[in-house]
């Protein structure tokens, strides 16, 4: 079915919102989208879309999932999407996940590995931006379907693009604080952790944060890189709290703003040093709702699960399929947390990790 334009934002905005429906609560779908037009282009431009996946997929068809890692809530959302609509569909789904984002040469030899036992689509979350080019080429030279999913690769090769704009992530989160403090008010000090190095989606985020406070109040310190696990973040805010006491703001990824919590209470700082995510997670979900995390965009991680897989039926079946498409973004805060839908945009609560759908 061919996806409806929208007639505008607002009555875009009321079906993400929604709630009150008991046919929406039944389907995930029809889902507030932006497609980008023309498709993989760099400066193509945004248009509203209300996107809807087929009803059922003609054949079992096998599809391989390959995740940076599962080591915390933002991919357990996703895999929560593409588990859920494997099933929905009626495919196969195999995950495989690389452990971590220095693993470039594992998430490879994963693929690889999808590739040789004979996946007939392949749906990446990709380590690195570039990294993985030569394993999409050779994907692609076999016809079998690649689906870049949440980070962004930049290979011509793929298939088709589930994801949003980490720039406009990024962005709305700058936005947020040179709105507290524009320019002409007292200077406040930001630690950013924008996330590992090399990574498509942190570069992204990275420019459209620091685009977001050009000419504003806030001084942003040399970003910090690293790994998005909690060990790996914890350290690095230390590192910047030791070194600068007079610190006001912590803001990152959502790893960073959920260790962040615990270490600015532990030091008594918590009314002093802030926090803001540039993802939402359910760590994340709950400390804003409590009032220990200011902000995060939302991305509804979950969708883009979901609508990568109903991408990779529609190419294996040679059916229309929107390119380039993902969820609306939007920010959550205590102003409007408590009128959104938590499961629209992350896992339920109770949702262990699945790696197979059969």
């Amino acid at each position: 079915m061919k996806p409806r334009i929208l007639s505008s934002l607002t009555v875009a905005a009321t079906v993400c919102f929604a709630a009150s429906s008991a046919a929406v609560a039944a389907e995930w779908f029809p889902y507030q989208a932006e497609e980008i037009v023309p498709a993989f282009a760099a400066d193509g431009q945004s248009k509203p879309v209300s996107y809807t996946p087929l009803a059922k997929a003609s054949k079992k068809w096998d599809i391989c999932v390959s995740f940076p890692h599962m080591k915390d809530a933002y991919w357990l959302g996703v895999d929560y999407g593409v588990v859920q609509e494997a099933k929905r569909l009626g495919v196969k789904m195999q995950l495989v996940e690389a452990g971590g984002y220095t693993n470039l040469n594992k998430q490879v030899s994963q693929i690889e590995d999808c590739i040789a036992r004979g996946a007939q689509a392949v749906v990446i979350g990709a380590i690195s931006a570039d990294g993985l080019n030569n394993v999409v080429k050779e994907a692609a030279s076999k016809k079998i379907p690649v689906i870049d999913l949440v980070n962004g690769i930049n290979s011509p090769d793929v298939s088709a693009k589930s994801l949003v704009s980490f720039f406009v992530m990024g962005r709305t989160t700058g936005e947020y604080l040179a709105k507290k403090h524009p320019a002409g008010s007292p200077k406040v000090k930001v630690g950013w952790f924008p996330g590992p190095a090399g990574a498509g989606w942190v570069e992204a985020a990275n420019n459209g944060f620091m685009e977001a406070v050009k000419g504003s109040a806030v001084e942003v310190l040399d970003p910090k890189y690293g790994d998005t696990g909690k060990e790996a973040q914890s350290k690095l805010i230390e590192d910047v709290l030791n070194a600068n006491p007079d610190l006001n703001y912590i803001a990152g990824t959502a790893v960073t703003a959920e260790a962040g919590v615990g270490i600015v209470r532990s030091r008594n700082i918590d009314k002093k040093v802030k926090l803001l995510a540039f993802y939402l997670t359910p760590g994340v979900w709950d400390g804003i709702a409590s009032g220990r995390i200011l902000a995060a965009p939302a991305d509804s991680m979950v969708i883009q699960g979901r609508v990568a897989i109903d991408q990779a039926v529609r190419l294996l079946e040679g059916k229309e399929v929107i390119k380039h498409v993902g969820p609306k973004i939007f920010a959550v805060d205590q102003s409007n947390i408590k009128k959104l839908r938590r499961d629209d945009v992350l896992a339920p609560v109770n949702f262990k990790a699945v790696f197979t759908v059969k």
